[in-house]
């Protein structure tokens, strides 16, 4: 399997291009719209297409490359189930599995950031059965989770969705094995946590151990430490978050 991990420092967004070399298939995860060039020039330097685009959720903090990307080579889009997006694109359901050659990813329902938000399983059918890594989106980060208010509205109070992520992380993420690596889709320097480290990479057994977020013994503890003194929005969330919904990244870039 193929991997790189690519950094945008001004916003402190991690994204990544992945897949299986062997089948000639690589698929983008929370693209970034400055880098729309690098993944696919990556992609060619290998002799691969990109055929598929993965969001973890609607973004807010930036602008995504998705569509960008699904206009130049032709992906298929992905995004989990109930996104709200106003392009084409296949939704995933919690479970559902994407094998591209040998590489498989698994969508793993991780709300509470995002009301619609994927962590996604991936395993190297060419190496092994079990699964290498997890991309956890703004879900679980390298030293602290995501913050819950940037889509609460309506009838989701930010404490439902802090409430809501700590069920995902329970129920999910901290139930895969301690060796998983872990991927976020931010570091040190984002808005979208408070005690974010700047190395961009770690596993679940490290941060179910180091992470101070996962410390709480208790959902209610949790919740109130989440919505405890929450940082300002990211600078032109709305105008991002609309931008992001109808797939405008050409119209802005």
């Amino acid at each position: 399997m193929f991997f790189r991990q690519l950094l945008v420092d001004e916003t402190a967004c991690a994204s990544y291009l992945l897949g299986c070399k062997t089948k000639g298939t690589f698929a983008v995860v929370d693209p970034h719209a400055d880098l729309v060039d690098t993944y696919i020039a990556l992609a060619e330097a290998q002799g691969v297409r990109i055929v598929a685009v993965f969001e973890t959720h609607l973004q807010a903090d930036h602008v995504s490359g998705l569509p960008e990307l699904v206009e130049l080579t032709d992906a298929t889009a992905y995004l989990p189930e109930g996104s709200g997006v106003e392009f084409e694109h296949r939704a995933l359901r919690d479970g559902e599995v994407v094998r591209l050659g040998n590489t498989e990813f698994r969508a793993l329902a991780t709300p509470g950031h995002a009301p619609a938000h994927h962590s996604y399983l991936v395993t190297d059918h060419a190496r092994s059965s079990d699964p290498w890594m997890v991309l956890t989106g703004d879900a679980l980060l390298v030293g602290d989770v995501g913050r819950p208010d940037l889509h609460a509205h309506g009838e989701r109070t930010v404490e439902q969705m802090a409430r809501s992520l700590y069920r995902s992380l329970n129920s999910k993420l901290l139930a895969l094995p301690d060796d998983l690596v872990l991927f976020g889709a931010h570091y040190s320097g984002s808005v979208c946590g408070r005690g974010l480290s700047p190395t961009p990479v770690s596993t679940v057994g490290y941060e179910r151990r180091n992470n101070k977020a996962l410390q709480f013994e208790s959902e209610d503890d949790f919740a109130a430490a989440l919505t405890a003194d929450i940082p300002p929005v990211p600078e032109g969330q709305a105008a991002i978050i609309a931008t992001n919904r109808a797939g405008c990244s050409l119209a802005v870039r």
